[in-house]
């Protein structure tokens, strides 16, 4: 049997829907400063009848940034109208867009790190006045028209808020850091989804989903998507920690939730350039994928687990790499076997 798909690639899959994604706050599991935090904003902008602050919501793939914009809609009874910064290459369609935006709608840019400057600069008065310029004819015979709007909430997403202009940034009234989840938030997810999946599973191999999930819940929800459907396969009416364990082996996912990417990133941290540092351009051509994977899919888990560390000279691997791998030291160098 060979499993093509890559349980941790950032891309969504089948399983990120609004089935499954919960609805409102009550709802939803972890990241409880946050949901406190936007319940506070929520209900004194329904309060006062106005629009919601503009919202910004940042953390690596997966962590529920989509899924926290709709429930930031359901919450505030208005359209939630979604595009991506990489999408939006003209001014125009960023106006097209606000224009037809309702009083207190909420207009959802994920990957808003990679949106044009162009693009950027014209919400700056959209954020702030409720109202954009726009650019009427071409050379001398051009004029400058301003456009009132509705007063909208805009909420971005990135995995690199760094990347964020101060101008942009400094126009969002709430920034949201999401963090990775704790075990027992990611064994509650799974308990929930299962039981909306119409699939019993059992205490011992929830907890193993998510002891091998990453903290992340669109991982956890692929791995249950994987067990499902060994478990219809063989036709089996619960899930055991048995049937967890055998495809934690066929997706090659170890004790610590490693795949054979991350192994391959540490190895070659390891074996090629001596244990580090070195600049994630090398890396990744050394590794054969593309940057941002490496920055924004692979690194934040290696780094929060402690596996990665990142110094101003380039990424090194820690001791902890080393023990996992079986790798050790001698003269300098490293030997050693996976383990």
């Amino acid at each position: 049997m060979i499993i093509s798909e890559r349980i941790f690639d950032p891309e969504r899959t089948p399983v990120d829907n609004l089935t499954i994604r919960p609805q409102y706050l009550w709802e939803y599991i972890g990241q409880e400063m946050i949901k406190k935090r936007l319940l506070l904003a929520i209900n004194a902008a329904k309060i006062r009848n106005e629009a919601l602050d503009h919202v910004l919501l940042v953390g690596p793939p997966g962590l529920g940034k989509t899924t926290l914009a709709h429930i930031i809609s359901n919450e505030m009874g208005t359209n939630i109208h979604v595009t991506s910064g990489p999408v939006l290459e003209k001014q125009g369609d960023v106006a097209a867009i606000l224009t037809n935006l309702e009083f207190g709608d909420i207009l959802f840019i994920d990957e808003i790190h990679r949106m044009n400057k162009s693009v950027e600069e014209i919400l700056y008065t959209a954020m702030e006045d409720f109202q954009i310029d726009i650019m009427i004819g071409k050379g001398p015979s051009a004029r400058s028209i301003r456009i009132d709007l509705q007063p909208f909430t805009l909420v971005g997403a990135t995995t690199r808020s760094g990347l964020l202009s101060s101008p942009l940034r400094n126009r969002f009234g709430l920034i949201m850091e999401l963090d990775f989840y704790s075990e027992d938030e990611l064994k509650i997810i799974l308990k929930r989804a299962a039981n909306i999946l119409d699939v019993k599973i059992e205490d011992d191999a929830a907890f193993l989903l998510a002891k091998r999930s990453r903290g992340t819940p669109r991982i956890a929800l692929r791995l249950l998507r994987r067990v499902r459907d060994m478990s219809t396969v063989n036709e089996k009416k619960v899930i055991d920690i048995k049937m967890v364990e055998e495809i934690m082996k066929l997706l090659g996912i170890d004790e610590n939730g490693l795949d054979e990417m991350d192994r391959k990133i540490l190895r070659t941290i390891i074996e090629v350039y001596n244990g580090g540092p070195v600049g994630l351009k090398s890396l990744a051509a050394s590794v054969g994928i593309a940057e941002d994977s490496i920055s924004e899919v692979y690194e934040p888990y290696l780094l929060q687990s402690g596996f990665l560390a990142r110094t101003p000279r380039g990424r090194i691997a820690t001791k902890k790499s080393y023990k996992h791998l079986g790798y050790k030291k001698v003269g300098g160098l490293f030997d050693g076997q996976d383990l």
